[in-house]
């Protein structure tokens, strides 16, 4: 299984870091990617860069979408306004995509998960509603291919929901036990 972080300038580095070590720590080959290819790619905040080694690949199996990290309201939503422009056509192919934070925001930019339930930061909520997404209040919704998580801590739960659905709840309870870190909240799933 193939899982690609996507990488856009501006990305919150708590929204990858914490999704793809769990990925990775549970057996899942994961990478960070851009649109572009591979290349440095600033946070937001000047807080650090990371290096993007490849392409985002449309025959992933999943693709991991963070948030934004800035001071001001406006300046998120304008470097997720630029993500969704450059990552509509990307992501139309996908097999599962799963987002941290302000990453559902940025999916719901693009049209892609209108009519969905989604979740993001808790402050996020009434602009995910805007964009014609269902927004469930919790720290992990399951909408089929669609799987978003809440605020920013909420990224290392994702990544253990990840490895419980695609691996089994054995290796996703051996990366708890690894990372010392117990899950919380519920996942909430589309009846």
């Amino acid at each position: 299984m193939l899982a690609q972080v996507v990488l856009f300038d501006g990305f919150d580095p708590l929204d990858v870091i914490g999704p793809y070590e769990t990925l990775a720590a549970g057996g899942i080959r994961a990478e960070l990617v851009t649109v572009e290819g591979p290349r440095e790619v600033p946070a937001g905040l000047n807080l650090l860069s990371l290096k993007a080694t490849g392409r985002l690949d449309p025959d992933a199996d999943l693709v991991v979408l963070p948030g934004a990290a800035a001071l001001a309201e406006e300046e998120t939503f304008a470097l997720l306004s630029k993500a969704a422009a450059a990552l509509a056509p990307a992501l139309i192919h996908k097999n599962t995509i799963a987002t941290v934070c302000g990453g559902s925001l940025l999916l719901a930019m693009t049209g892609l998960i209108k009519g969905r339930n989604a979740t993001t930061n808790h402050l996020g909520l009434p602009a995910l509603e805007s964009l014609g997404v269902n927004a469930v209040r919790a720290r992990i919704v399951d909408d089929g291919d669609l799987v978003t998580a809440a605020g920013v801590s909420s990224g290392i739960d994702l990544g253990l929901y990840l490895v419980e659905r695609e691996i089994g709840a054995q290796k996703a309870v051996e990366v708890e036990t690894l990372f010392a870190h117990e899950r919380r909240g519920t996942a909430w799933r589309a009846a």
